[in-house]
């Protein structure tokens, strides 16, 4: 299934430019990563301190942008400015997957939403990433396949986000929105393991 995973390459390139002045500054890919995984805690320390409404939550989606951003020049720093260190390797899987939850979790606050349903759907997503860290120990690749990968994740709650803002009525529809994209999950865990299997059976 296609994934916005793919879409990276062509993001890179737009980037590529504001990498290179960055790395020209003394910017780090850790110091970038780091940034991104505090941005992440005061937007969702942000949202929970303040009186609670669904337009607050339109700031997710901008930062999950900003976090994608971040998230592709922390690699290319590390890949193409000779940056990459045992520390950077930890710092990217683990604050990636710290940063999702916390921004993740301001959608417990919409009423509407059953919070055992938010949550599973969450323990979902963490299996989906523990499952593409899991694939290296076969000799496998790090998996990010889709249909609900990160990028993916970030996609689609965003534009719920953004719907339920314009029509405040569908917003009765979410529980089914967040059942379908659990079911998506489940079948994203099922196609990492498999690709991984078969990455490693036909080397």
């Amino acid at each position: 299934m296609m994934s916005v995973y793919e879409l990276k390459p062509r993001f890179q390139s737009l980037l590529r430019p504001l990498v290179q002045t960055l790395a020209n500054c003394g910017v780090t890919a850790n110091q970038v990563t780091v940034f991104a995984l505090l941005l992440s805690i005061v937007t969702s320390l942000f949202i929970f301190l303040a009186p609670f409404n669904l337009t607050q939550l339109l700031v997710l989606p901008v930062i999950w942008l900003v976090r994608m951003a971040l998230n592709a020049i922390d690699g290319m720093l590390a890949r193409e400015h000779g940056q990459k260190s045992n520390l950077g390797c930890f710092l990217n899987e683990l604050c990636d997957v710290v940063a999702d939850v916390v921004l993740f979790l301001p959608l417990l606050l919409i009423p509407e939403l059953s919070s055992t349903l938010i949550l599973v759907t969450l323990f979902l997503f963490i299996i989906t990433e523990v499952v593409g860290l899991i694939a290296p120990q076969i000799g496998a690749s790090r998996r990010y396949d889709g249909p609900m990968g990160k990028s993916d994740r970030a996609l689609y709650i965003s534009l719920f986000i953004i719907v339920i803002n314009l029509f405040n009525d569908i917003i009765y529809w979410g529980n089914w929105t967040f059942l379908c994209l659990s079911l998506l999950t489940v079948i994203t865990v099922v196609q990492r393991i498999r690709n991984a299997i078969k990455e490693v059976e036909h080397v």
